[in-house]
């Protein structure tokens, strides 16, 4: 059986940030000088820091919350499709590839080239690819990018149309060392009961 590879960000305080977002930060606020006996750390971030997942409510007042999420989504069998040098992801560029029966999908674009900043572009997904991937079955789809919309949306879109079809939305992969095929997928939100999003820790293992 194959090992397990982290396709996570690391948390530390150098981390990008979306422009105006909350900086991630992590100290030592009861440490073993004044405990006796442990260090105990505090952490102060967005709940898009890094590798998450987007629970409708960050786009829908009416939408679903992180604990109302199936978490069933964020585990299983996962396809990773490779889609290098787009400036934009279409239901044509996918159109070669058989996606039936394919539940969690993985697009490794490598667009975000320098993950010590955050980027200027992306790629973004095009109207009309949520309905296509939904008609497919895919039900999570994840992305090597910040976003799924272009990183100057205030309408967001592609959010909206992909929670529309039924596809919950998974971003800031980290899939450089990952090929295209088959893999376990596990990618697990934190029990926020009234969050718009969650970090995770994603690892993929592939199928053998």
């Amino acid at each position: 059986m194959s090992n397990w590879i982290d396709v996570s960000q690391v948390l530390e305080d150098k981390i990008p940030v979306w422009p105006g977002d909350t900086p991630f930060r992590y100290k030592i606020s009861w440490g073993m000088e004044e405990s006796g006996s442990v260090n105990v750390g505090q952490v102060t971030m967005s709940t898009h820091t890094g590798t998450h997942i987007d629970a409708p409510f960050h786009f829908d007042h009416e939408g679903k919350k992180v604990i109302d999420l199936d978490i069933n989504l964020y585990i299983g069998p996962a396809r990773v499709v490779q889609l290098p040098e787009l400036e934009s992801i279409g239901a044509r560029h996918l159109e070669s590839f058989d996606l039936r029966g394919v539940k969690r999908l993985l697009l490794k674009t490598g667009a975000w080239k320098d993950r010590a900043a955050f980027p200027a572009s992306i790629p973004y997904i095009e109207p009309g690819l949520a309905a296509f991937l939904a008609e497919r079955g895919v039900r999570l789809l994840g992305l090597d990018l910040p976003s799924v919309d272009p990183i100057d949306s205030k309408e967001l879109s592609a959010h909206h149309e992909l929670n529309r079809n039924g596809i919950h939305i998974l971003e800031g992969l980290v899939l450089d060392r990952i090929d295209g095929g088959e893999y376990e997928l596990s990618a697990l939100p934190l029990p926020f009961r009234e969050a718009d999003g969650s970090p995770v820790r994603a690892v993929l293992r592939k199928m053998e």
